[in-house]
Formats: structure tokens, C-alpha cells, sequence
């Protein structure tokens, strides 16, 4: 190595990322309750499913009525909470379309 060579920095340049605290705090909340109402929704298909094929009990059918419609209070609440609305859950995902079917 040449003294008269500037000394060069061996670390990677990091980038910094400002992030305004509230809009991530939004957003995460935004993805998480997506999931959330995505699955909601496919356990509420799949109830129904299998109500109309018989394999459940008039007690699970009951189970599982309370336990959707209590999961969908706790949804709007927390909708609520976060100052999001239904169809700010249902995420664009570009050329496939909308995450969650409209009648959502």
C-alpha cells in the first residue's frame, strides 16, 4: 500500500431510512389486520362448507357462529382504533387485483 494513497473506507455506506413513527406504526397495523380479515374470511368459507355438508354439530355450528361474529366486533374496533376502514384492508396487489374479494 502507498502512504500517499488516501485511505479508503472498507465499510458499506448504510442507508438511513426516516421513517415518520405513526405511519409505520399505521401500516403494520394495516397489514397485520389484513391478514387477519383474510384468514376470517376463509375460516367463514370453510364453516360454511362444511355446515352444508353436515359434519358439524348444532353445537359447533353455534361455536363457531359466536366465535366469527365476536372476531368481526373485535375487527371493527380495532379498524376503529387504528383509523382504518374495511377497504383499507383490502390491499391492491397490482396486476392480480385486490387481495380480498369485494363484498368484503
Amino acid at each position: 500500500m502507498d502512504p500517499s494513497e488516501p485511505v479508503r473506507e472498507t465499510r458499506p455506506n448504510r442507508l438511513r431510512l426516516e421513517a415518520d413513527r405513526d405511519a409505520v406504526e399505521r401500516d403494520l397495523s394495516r397489514l397485520v389486520l389484513t391478514l387477519v380479515e383474510l384468514v376470517r374470511q376463509l375460516v367463514e368459507r370453510q364453516s360454511l362448507r362444511r355446515m352444508e355438508q353436515g359434519d358439524l354439530t348444532e353445537e359447533q355450528i353455534e361455536t363457531l357462529g359466536l366465535t366469527l361474529m365476536r372476531l368481526d366486533e373485535s375487527m371493527t374496533e380495532l379498524c376503529e382504533r387504528f383509523d382504518l376502514s374495511p377497504s383499507d384492508l383490502n390491499i391492491d396487489l397490482g396486476p392480480l387485483g385486490p387481495l380480498l374479494p369485494k363484498d368484503s
